[in-house]
């Protein structure tokens, strides 16, 4: 703006200075027309005038202004033209560059010349104009910058009043939320973020300390049993059968040992430690793991061939184990493992002839600890975590772990998708 400015403000003083010069100039050719010319002879304001005889020798000048032994400029106009304009830098009294136009004035001993010139208008035009116009500036910039000093301060206070709400949350008072702002913009977002980000660490909170609840009970109720029959033993040595009190006791602890097994198996698939991904076919791991363990019910395999993954092979092993050892158990007589691949997506289904699972029940069974009461009755021993363990590593190879529809019994079902590089997700 302030270049605009002043590139106006100079084209209107050159016209304008341009304009006093030419009007000196045809006032002063009047006179000489007249008359003679006087030696010295006062114009306007800013102009200087000269007049030059045929001889280049300077009969009249401005007082004070233009030299007296010189011409301002040394060119002529062309014998077509009356006058010429040119800018002339010599060092012509106190200017530097000057805008010098001529006149050719008719005589009968010769044409004479009549030079008018004014200084050349700088880029700023006059200092006064550019202090006015820098201070102007400035006054802008000083404005426009507390101006946005206050937009800024307005529209950070609520990301201020976030930061300190959220400064407030802990792990014991995880309950709060932060102030969501009645406008629709970027901050409102960001507080509906960080609302949803402290929903899913609550439910976590809630999940760690049900899974703390759960493993503490589940852990204590063997070592309490074992307690309790070690020191009713000891109340009656004489009278006890100490070898089945053993057996007792060691069952105790084999229960214990498979809940913590369980429990660091989790912690690693937690921590998401992993082996190197490897190509494993499906078809050929279930029927290694059919062939080296012994089942108390019949298994009906359905193999396709070639359907490959990319995992880790024994965390799948793993959860083939635990879904046949859920079926056993729930089965009546048979159970049929199925490998087979859906458009591209690897699948391995193991469907029991049982009583199935509810459809309400089908999320419950895959939490930690959670055992339904026909699970308690044909396994008291067990210890919960084998279908949360298997959904996990489905989970961790890309793929999901769900139960579905069935004509009898439970039917699950893992799918790996085949883009999947093998790697655990970050």
């Amino acid at each position: 703006m302030t270049t605009l400015i002043l590139v106006e403000a100079r084209g209107s003083e050159t016209d304008s200075s341009r304009g006093e010069a030419n009007a000196a100039a045809l006032r002063l050719s009047y006179e000489l027309r007249r008359g003679s010319a006087p030696d010295r002879f006062d114009g306007v304001p800013g102009v200087m005038l000269q007049v030059v005889d045929v001889k280049r020798t300077v009969i009249a000048g401005t007082s004070g202004r233009a030299p007296a032994d010189r011409p301002l400029a040394r060119f002529v106009p062309s014998q077509t033209r009356v006058y010429a304009t040119r800018k002339v830098c010599s060092p012509v009294g106190r200017h530097r560059c000057l805008w010098v136009i001529g006149f050719r004035i008719f005589r009968p001993g010769g044409d004479w010349l009549i030079y008018a010139a004014v200084p050349i208008i700088p880029w700023y035009v006059s200092p006064g104009l550019i202090i006015f116009l820098a201070g102007v500036s400035l006054l802008v910039i000083l404005l426009g910058c507390l101006r946005a000093w206050t937009t800024v301060d307005q529209t950070l206070a609520p990301v201020d009043a976030i930061r300190a709400e959220l400064a407030e949350i802990t792990a014991h008072r995880s309950g709060r939320r932060v102030t969501v702002p009645e406008n629709r913009d970027e901050i409102r977002r960001l507080a509906e973020a960080a609302n949803a980000t402290l929903d899913r660490l609550d439910s976590a909170l809630e999940r760690q300390r049900s899974f703390t609840s759960d493993a503490s009970h589940d852990l204590r109720s063997p070592i309490a049993a074992a307690r309790a029959q070690i020191e009713e033993a000891l109340l009656f040595p004489d009278d006890v059968d100490w070898p089945q009190t053993a057996r007792n006791v060691l069952q105790s602890l084999e229960r214990l040992q498979a809940i913590v097994t369980d429990l660091l198996q989790l912690a690693r698939l937690d921590a998401a430690a992993w082996q190197d991904a490897e190509t494993v076919d499906l078809g050929a791991l279930v029927t290694i793991e059919l062939a080296r363990s012994d089942r108390t019910k019949r298994i009906v395999p359905h193999l396709q061939e070639g359907v490959t993954v990319r995992g880790d092979r024994l965390r799948l092993v793993r959860l083939l184990t635990n879904l046949l050892d859920n079926a056993e158990r729930h089965a009546e007589s048979r159970v049929d493992v199925t490998v087979s691949r859906e458009d591209g997506t690897a699948v391995l289904e193991v469907v029991d002839d049982g009583v199935g699972v509810a459809e309400e029940n089908r999320d419950l069974v895959f939490q930690r600890f959670a055992r339904l009461q026909d699970s308690k009755a044909r396994d008291p021993g067990g210890t919960g975590l084998g279908l949360p363990i298997a959904r996990e590593i489905a989970r961790l190879h890309g793929g999901s772990l769900t139960i579905e529809d069935s004509e009898r019994g439970a039917r699950f079902v893992l799918r790996i998708p085949p883009d999947h590089d093998g790697r655990p997700p970050r």
